[in-house]
């Protein structure tokens, strides 16, 4: 029984006077798995909804499978339903598949085979036996517990009421609904947010083993990597509307590195056109101008000859003059630079004492936080790559506060002298959100540094975001001023907690590869697994500080 695709033909939608989506299509074949990517504020999330039909565009139109699952619509119940009530919802068709199958098949034991309707009762039987195979349903209910057990809802009572659940219990259900229903086309907004590396990779296998198409958005790397046969990215440079890459992430990856060294080299070979263009419009023009005396060779044939140079000369300018007009108005932007992490000198550290800071950035002797970060010996030399890691309550954002001066703690913690560092916490706050982007970037600065390395030249916030008051600015924009901030100061103690939360995938690459090589020290704090599995500095694995 073949499943109908997804498809979404010239898609536009417009929300205060911008357009979020513009002419967007898409065919997501069954079987086909397709990632969108992009920067906050793109239109994935808009895309999913006018995908699954929560909300209508303002032209163009979707055709979609009768049956679509979307991850924000599948919790269809009131506070008292119970977690028994959602998985019957869920086990609602195979159920009632294998119950048309019985019904089927004792009306074929009672009709003779010699009959007339023996034949297409054989013939209805064959389809919903595809069907029911399609469905897995016999499987269906020990799939069912699987699920649940995968996403760490197996100990949870079947009468438990939705109501007492977390939020992030209720999530995982919802999910663990739409896996067990198996629906013609799945649509996915951030799955795999509030889940562990265990409950993540299970949530792969179950998305790769699905018959229907599957559009996710995700800033998980890893799994994009894990689960995708395609990539959209919904805001790709230098150009004008999004791009459909085959492929996993790793492959996105390749494909978008080779298409940033061939916009380098179409921007260089411009540049060198525009620059001779200018020389050429510049020396023809010098030649023409009415002043200029003749040269002692231009004075031997001039009467013969001058008329006729002067035309072709006169020519040459204006073809220049006319090229570089058009080479200009259509000139290719710049490569966005590349992050770039470059710290100041650093003092060894001297006299410490007890001498144990000596020749490190930092030392911790036995420093800890009672009841938030366990006693700990560590120290932190130039150059430093260090991963920190550990389940929730072990620590990690206590550490780095700890390192950056901003928490007292316990024990023995020594410092080189003058050493400057820089903290990107979890939660980005900015003292005065009614000021614009760069407004903040200079008084935070100073009008000397922010001159030196404008806000713009980073790469990181567009002109007309760094025009808006901070508090219009979505939670990623907001990360990319802070990080701006720390990239403009070049700590030389750089401490990030969970970097790349609400950043695309392709800065969280471009921050990593920044991160990868210099003199400055770098401690990370983070859950990522594509970082953490890449990572190649040293790392510390806390322990909750009661253990």
């Amino acid at each position: 029984m073949s499943r109908p695709a997804l498809l979404a033909h010239d898609l536009v939608r417009i929300r205060g006077g911008r357009r979020i989506l513009d002419g967007f299509s898409l065919t997501a074949a069954p079987g086909r798995r397709i990632g969108l990517i992009g920067e906050n504020g793109v239109g994935k999330t808009t895309l999913l909804r006018l995908l699954a039909g929560v909300d209508q565009p303002d032209a163009g139109r979707v055709t979609r499978p009768d049956d679509v699952g979307f991850l924000h619509q599948e919790m269809p119940f009131d506070a008292r339903a119970t977690l028994a009530d959602v998985l019957d919802d869920a086990l609602r068709e195979p159920r009632a598949a294998l119950a048309e199958l019985d019904r089927l098949t004792a009306l074929l034991g009672r009709t003779p085979d010699g009959s007339p309707d023996h034949a297409a009762l054989l013939e209805t039987y064959a389809r919903a036996l595809e069907h029911a195979q399609e469905m897995q349903a016999w499987d269906a209910d020990r799939s069912a517990a699987i699920t649940l057990g995968g996403l760490g809802l197996d100990r949870v009572p079947r009468d438990r009421a939705l109501g007492s659940l977390s939020g992030g219990q209720r999530g995982r259900l919802a999910l663990a609904a739409l896996l067990v229903r198996r629906p013609g086309a799945l649509l996915l907004d951030e799955p795999t947010n509030h889940l562990d590396d265990e409950a993540a990779d299970f949530v792969a296998r179950r998305v790769r083993d699905l018959p229907g198409a599957v559009v996710l958005a995700s800033h998980d790397r890893a799994f994009l990597d894990a689960v995708c046969t395609e990539v959209i990215d919904l805001d790709p440079a230098p150009g004008g509307g999004p791009v459909r890459y085959g492929g996993n992430y790793t492959d996105y990856r390749v494909a978008q590195r080779a298409e940033y060294r061939r916009w380098e080299r179409r921007y260089a070979g411009e540049q060198e056109e525009l620059e001779d263009l200018r020389r050429a419009a510049g020396v023809t023009a010098h030649r023409l101008a009415p002043n200029r005396g003749r040269t002692d060779h231009e004075k031997m044939g001039y009467g013969h000859r001058g008329g006729r140079v002067q035309r072709q000369i006169s020519r040459r300018a204006r073809d220049a003059t006319r090229r570089l007009a058009e080479l200009e108005r259509d000139a290719i932007a710049a490569p966005p630079r590349p992050l770039s992490f470059r710290p100041g000198p650093v003092t060894a550290a001297t006299g410490a004492a007890g001498g144990h800071g000596a020749d490190h950035l930092v030392s911790l002797q036995d420093v800890h936080v009672p009841g938030r970060l366990a006693r700990l010996r560590l120290d932190i030399d130039p150059g430093e790559r260090l991963l920190v890691t550990g389940g929730n309550g072990a620590g990690k954002s206590t550490l780095l506060w700890v390192l950056a001066g901003r928490l007292p703690a316990r024990g023995e913690l020594y410092r080189s002298p003058g050493l400057t560092t820089g903290l990107l916490p979890q939660d980005t706050g900015f003292a005065h959100p009614e000021r614009t982007a760069r407004e903040i970037y200079a008084r935070v600065l100073g009008a000397r540094r922010a001159e030196e390395v404008p806000l713009l030249s980073l790469g990181l916030l567009s002109e007309a975001d760094a025009g808006l008051p901070v508090h219009r600015l979505s939670a990623g924009q907001r990360r990319r001023l802070a990080l701006a901030l720390l990239v403009a100061r070049s700590p030389q103690l750089l401490l990030l907690d969970e970097p790349t939360n609400h950043l695309s995938p392709r800065l969280c690459d471009e921050l990593e590869e920044a991160l990868g090589a210099g003199p400055g020290a770098v401690v990370v704090a983070s859950h990522d697994r594509w970082l953490r599995g890449r990572w190649r500095g040293r790392e510390v694995r806390l322990s909750p500080a009661g253990e």
